[in-house]
Parts: structure tokens; sequence; C-alpha cells
């Protein structure tokens, strides 16, 4: 299994400075190449644009988002199939942000995932809850109802389409971190629910993500835990010296 590290931008980043950041990764990988798989996910705007600068990179394009439907009048939204023709092999799908902010329902999301499997792409699916939901205990109830409202539904998954995200809800944008052994359980809990699911030989194969805040000082720590494969990664994402840390912890 490699690992994977992948990088949401965000609403971050003009045109100028998102073709800086890629050239100076891919500087630093050729001087220094990393073995774990790197993701980059820019704001939609940049996507066909760093496609040209990513042909010969070690570097992964990925997007925050599609929409839940194939095509047609819908104002504003990108397909899967859109991102696919552009050149993006993975996508992030249920972050907790779109949940919180844009109404991503359970029901919109599984939608969502339905049509990047139609693209061919590759899901980085994103679970986890608030701090009122972990304080009164609820927190691997809510992560496994996540999974569960996807999973059931959708088929289609495998070990190489499927990537999933635990990011505490409570420690994104917080500075707030969990520590390895909070986000230990719920990863050694995900993976018994993926090993149910999916059957073990799947189940272990499935790779798993830290995205709470995750950063180079506290990355290794995280990484040492068995279950934990890898980081979807925020701010730190940004400064390519900071990623390219994370990722060699990894």
């Amino acid at each position: 299994m490699q690992n994977i590290v992948a990088g949401n931008w965000k609403m971050n980043l003009n045109k100028s400075e998102a073709l800086g950041l890629v050239n100076q990764l891919n500087i630093l990988l050729k001087e220094n190449p990393i073995q774990c798989e790197l993701v980059i996910c820019p704001p939609f705007p940049w996507i066909a644009l760093l496609a040209a600068e990513l042909e010969n990179s070690p570097i992964q394009l990925g997007a925050q988002n599609c929409a839940a439907q194939v095509s047609g009048a819908f104002t504003g939204e990108v397909s899967a199939s859109m991102l696919a023709s552009a050149g993006v092999s993975y996508v992030i799908i249920g972050h907790s942000e779109r949940r919180a902010l844009f109404g991503d329902t359970d029901a919109v999301i599984l939608e969502k995932c339905k049509r990047a499997l139609e693209a061919n792409l590759n899901v980085i699916l994103c679970c986890g809850e608030s701090l009122a939901e972990r304080d009164a205990g609820e927190a691997i109830h809510v992560v496994y109802s996540q999974l569960k409202a996807v999973l059931d539904h959708c088929k289609e998954f495998n070990a190489d389409n499927l990537v999933i995200a635990y990011e505490p809800v409570w420690a994104i944008g917080t500075g707030r971190t969990a520590s390895p052994e909070q986000a230990a359980e719920i990863h050694d809990a995900i993976r018994s629910y993926l090993n149910q699911h999916f059957g073990e030989q799947t189940g272990n194969a499935i790779r798993l993500q830290y995205g709470g805040s995750c950063n180079a000082s506290n990355a290794a720590g995280l990484f040492a835990k068995s279950n934990i494969n890898g980081g979807l990664i925020g701010g730190a994402s940004l400064k390519a010296e900071d990623f390219l840390s994370i990722a060699r912890a990894c």
C-alpha cells in the first residue's frame, strides 16, 4: 500500500501563485523524490492550467468538489466528466465545509460519488464529527453513519478508487489537532467498518487519511499509527516545503 498525501488548497492562491507553487514543488521533487503518492486539489479555475504543468510530474491532480448531476442547467456547477477531461484524477467529496456551508447532505454526497466513479475519478470521501458530537461520545457513530450512507448504496468502490479522509471538524482551521491516539481510535474503527463492508482483503487495502490540521510538526506522530496512511492537508499544502515535509513523514 502506497501512502497518499493530498493538498486541499481551498479558495486560495491566484494564477501566478498557483503556478509558482507547482513549479516549486516540481523542482523540489526532482531534487529529492518522495516515496508517497502526492495529490494537489486547486480551485477550479486553475485545474486545466496546472494539468499542463503536471504532465511530467509525480504529482496527481485533484478537485475539491464535483456536481451531483451529469450535466444540464446547473449554473455554477462543474461535472465529474468535465474534471476528468481536464486531467483530474481525484476528487474530494463530502468535506465538512461542503456539508456545513453548502448543504451537502449524505444523499447529495452519494450522488456526487456515483458521478465521480462514472467518470473514472478516484474519490477522497471525507467523514468526521463536530466538537459537540465528540463531547457527547458520538464520534464513531457519526463517522459510521456518514460512511454507511454512501457505501451501502454505491457498490462500485474498491481499494483502487476510494480513499477515506477522517477530518474531525473541531480540528479544521482551528489550530487544534486530534492526538495521534484520538486519530488512531477513529481510523481503527473505520478500518474495522471497511473490513466488514468489503471483506478484509479490500478493506485493509483502502487508504485512510487524517485531515484535521495536520502539519509538519505533528505529521510524523500521526503517520506512525498503523491505520493512518496519509493526510488531507489544508493550509500547510500552500507552502511547498511544509507540504513535502509532511509527505516525507509519511
